[in-house]
């Protein structure tokens, strides 16, 4: 089958790779009908996740329909199916408490050891995501093999189509729990750091559940004109004071809550981001956490932070202490994807929320190499790129 694959820094290319089998009874095998590159995604393509080995299949969004199933297996051959991110046994004593991100049994310890080792951490499995998370192939190929088949993928409607379902994947599930974590509250200010794909679902889902003000930051005005159809005060952080305007909005007191959607390669937004960069660069630490420092320093006292910004090592120059005396909350996670997917589901079917709206671009796979290095270099135009192998 044809594959996208990794072969370092800035280099992805569609191979010819074997076809997936079932080496599981629980296993499925999903022929891929959509596809798509995920803002996480270029964390690989940059070289800033470790663990990644030459070869490794990418890709974390997809759907498509059964084409073989385990014994074990709740599916049945020809299903269409979106499969969440998240591998999930379902049985362990994460999966039974629904924190589906933390499975113990999807990424068991002759695999997570590296990432314990450098990060006293480990996460549960996820596809095309490097071998901290269990090695998965992942889906930006004709074909995956989904783990656990019986716990994970949604079946869906034939009345909606692909795009309308695909991003319950990851990022509208992402978005949503970001806004879940948030805690809003009627009447509430939520200010979201980042317009990238996260950043917009999880506006348009602070707006659902009842958001008064949000206010959208970033520095791409296409991204920024995208959340303000959801109601949202775009401040583009190249041209204003952030941390000025947030004051201005709400009277001197900051946000109620704050949502950082950017993750482990921030830029512009504080002082610190150019140091960030250059330990990057030589290798010496993988978080850039610029846009984090600012929500911290933006919420005000009392509030709650959200961060479904993806960060897989160390942090410096953290502002510990305004966390603790301003007595903040902060929430964060891998996305339990599976906990949501039903809910959002429904929301889609009747309306309630828009999936389609920020899809820019629509290539083969076979172009996924150019999709990568324009959804990096051109994130103005280029907001979501969905691949159809």
């Amino acid at each position: 089958m044809k594959a996208l694959t990794w072969h370092g820094k800035h280099d992805v290319r569609v191979d010819t790779v074997d076809d997936p089998t079932i080496v599981n009874p629980r296993d499925a095998i999903i022929r891929i009908t959509a596809t798509a590159i995920c803002g996480s995604d270029l964390h690989l393509y940059n070289g800033v996740i470790p663990t990644m080995q030459p070869g490794d299949i990418l890709g974390h969004e997809f759907m498509g329909v059964v084409e073989d199933v385990g014994v074990e297996s709740t599916l049945a051959k020809g299903d269409r199916v979106v499969v969440p991110f998240t591998i999930s046994c379902g049985k362990c004593f994460f999966c039974e408490k629904q924190q589906f991100a933390a499975c113990d049994n999807s990424n068991p310890a002759e695999t997570h050891g590296p990432s314990e080792m450098m990060f006293g951490h480990h996460a549960g499995g996820l596809f095309g995501y490097s071998h901290m998370t269990g090695g998965y192939a992942g889906g930006q190929a004709e074909y995956v093999r989904v783990p656990f088949s019986d716990v994970g993928p949604i079946k869906v409607p034939d009345h909606l189509t692909d795009e309308q379902v695909l991003f319950l994947s990851d990022i509208l599930p992402t978005g949503w729990m970001a806004a879940l974590n948030a805690d809003i509250e009627p009447g509430d200010t939520v200010a979201v750091w980042g317009c990238g794909p996260v950043g917009l679902f999880a506006i348009q889902s602070a707006k659902v559940l009842g958001a008064e003000q949000i206010v959208a930051i970033d520095h791409h005005p296409h991204r920024l004109e995208l959340a303000t159809q959801f109601g949202a005060i775009p401040l583009n952080y190249e041209q204003v004071d952030v941390l000025d305007e947030l004051r201005a909005i709400t009277a001197g007191i900051g946000p109620d809550a704050v949502i950082d959607a950017v993750g482990m390669e921030s830029h512009g937004f504080a002082n610190f981001a150019l140091f960030d960069k250059v330990k990057q660069r030589v290798g010496i630490g993988a978080d850039a956490p610029a846009a984090l420092r600012q929500a911290i320093t933006a919420c005000r006292k009392g509030g709650r932070i959200s961060m479904p910004g993806v960060y897989g090592g160390y942090a410096d120059k953290f502002p510990l202490g305004a966390l603790m005396e301003k007595g903040l909350q902060l929430k964060t996670g891998q996305t339990n994807v599976q906990a949501y997917t039903a809910d959002l589901l429904k929301r889609i079917e009747n309306g309630e929320v828009d999936t389609t709206f920020l899809i820019s671009h629509r290539l083969p796979l076979s172009e996924a190499p150019d999709g990568y290095r324009n959804f990096r270099d051109n994130q103005n135009e280029w907001t979501k790129v969905v691949l159809k192998p």
